[in-house]
């Protein structure tokens, strides 16, 4: 009966003609159109969410959307004109700070898709690398970086995981995914760390860059039952100054847990690198840590 009654339907709209049927989807969009502009003003409230001006994030007087507010509720999906209606992460992306732009995403892979990417990394984990600056050597950097490592591609996975989840990052991010780097798949075991750094280099410690890291997204392959967090200690401007210790594990912390994904921005809209996006990942305390690293760039070719 209810397949009859799904037939029923199309042929009633197939006996209206081509040309009803697009007056009536005209009709439907504008009525979404101009019902978006009038729930959005009536939901401009003190106490509603305030629009994000195209300026830049430091401008005085600017109250952005408190940490940790859930961007998409039901009120937000029609003042932004549907654009993220299809996106299946958009109801639990999360703001964690605004300084730097830190956006959170819940449940971004499903478990059986981080373990594949575990499964594919194993085989080929190397001791964790480092970006040299000027004078500054393999053996005076050890201790920085002391978890192991591997690259791969989206092409040379034959699982297909790596594209799925290449393309929920580009959606995610708006960013092509021919911009991205080849994933950084990281394991970090009791007592490894990533000392604070900048993923975005700067031209005058390691010379001319041909293109720039925007922006990176981290997703979590596993749960840490203790320590591992991904920190970023200058937030809001805090505890920037020349005494800070780039080994300590202090500001804004974010727990590993399977699945979720995190992306924040080096970068502001000008070009011009955050100092707030100075980060690190808190040594391992207990378990241990896997992650899935995805760097983009401002261009396509940057070797």
């Amino acid at each position: 009966m209810k397949s009859r009654g799904k037939i029923g339907v199309i042929s009633s709209w197939s006996s209206l003609g081509l040309p009803a049927v697009f007056l009536l989807c005209i009709f439907f969009f504008f009525l979404g159109f101009f019902g978006s502009s009038l729930l959005s003003q009536q939901v401009d409230t003190e106490s509603s969410l305030h629009p994000i001006p195209r300026v830049m994030l430091r401008e005085e007087g600017y109250d952005p959307l408190p940490r940790g507010t859930p961007v998409m509720t039901p009120l937000l999906l029609f003042r932004f004109r549907f654009m993220f209606l299809f996106s299946e992460f958009c109801m639990n992306l999360v703001i964690l700070s605004w300084r730097p732009r830190a956006l959170y995403f819940p449940g971004f892979a499903t478990a059986e898709q981080c373990k594949g990417i575990i499964k594919m990394a194993k085989v080929k984990l190397a001791p964790s690398t480092l970006a040299l600056r000027k004078g500054e050597t393999a053996e005076n950097t050890k201790g920085i970086r002391t978890s192991s490592g591997m690259f791969v591609s989206s092409s040379e996975d034959k699982t297909g995981i790596l594209a799925q989840i290449e393309k929920k990052i580009e959606r995610a991010t708006m960013i092509p995914r021919s911009n991205g780097e080849a994933f950084n798949v990281l394991r970090y075991e009791i007592g490894q760390r990533y000392n604070s750094h900048y993923d975005a280099f700067n031209p005058s410690e390691y010379g001319p860059q041909k293109s720039q890291r925007i922006a990176s997204f981290l997703l979590y392959l596993s749960d840490v039952e203790e320590g591992g967090e991904t920190m970023f200690p200058f937030e809001n401007g805090e505890n920037a100054d020349a005494n800070y210790d780039f080994r300590k594990c202090i500001g804004l912390k974010v727990k590993p847990r399977m699945g979720d994904g995190l992306l924040f921005y080096s970068l502001y809209p000008n070009g011009t690198i955050d100092p707030s996006s100075l980060h690190g990942s808190c040594p391992v305390i207990k378990g241990q840590k896997w992650v899935a690293t995805k760097w983009l760039r401002n261009e396509e070719e940057y070797d």
